[in-house]
């Protein structure tokens, strides 16, 4: 069972890691057809969707790497909960929502100032792709 259930996450895996859309799409037909009739609400969502799925491919110098993983947000939430934490007990929700806006105003600017994560040139590409 082990087996079958890497397998399955490895050709879906394939889908987005593939070098370009038509080959993406080579991909995704062939999960379709392999899982259709055992996953059927899911291969129904991603025929539905695919479209919209795959429309990073449209910007071509974007690293795959920093778009198709949650590792940054993740580690944000870690964040956030580590601070929280040490505070406890928040008199009300306001004073939770101010503490976390303003934590997360600070993150937004050490990044804005310091740590690029898509650069100039990349953001710039896809700001006139998009217009």
């Amino acid at each position: 069972m082990q087996g079958t259930l890497y397998s399955e996450h490895s050709v879906l895996k394939e889908i987005w890691l593939a070098p370009s859309t038509e080959i993406a799409r080579k991909c995704a037909n062939n999960l379709i057809d392999i899982y259709g009739k055992r996953f059927l609400k899911a291969v129904t969502c991603l025929e539905n969707c695919l479209k919209d799925l795959l429309s990073f491919y449209s910007f071509p110098d974007l690293d795959a790497r920093k778009i198709s993983s949650s590792n940054m947000i993740e580690r944000l939430n870690k964040k956030i909960r580590r601070h929280t934490s040490v505070i406890e007990i928040f008199p009300s929700k306001d004073s939770y929502i101010r503490f976390v806006t303003t934590y997360l105003m600070e993150y937004a600017e050490d990044w804005s100032v310091s740590r690029a994560y898509l650069s100039k040139d990349s953001i710039e590409a896809t700001l006139q792709i998009a217009a």
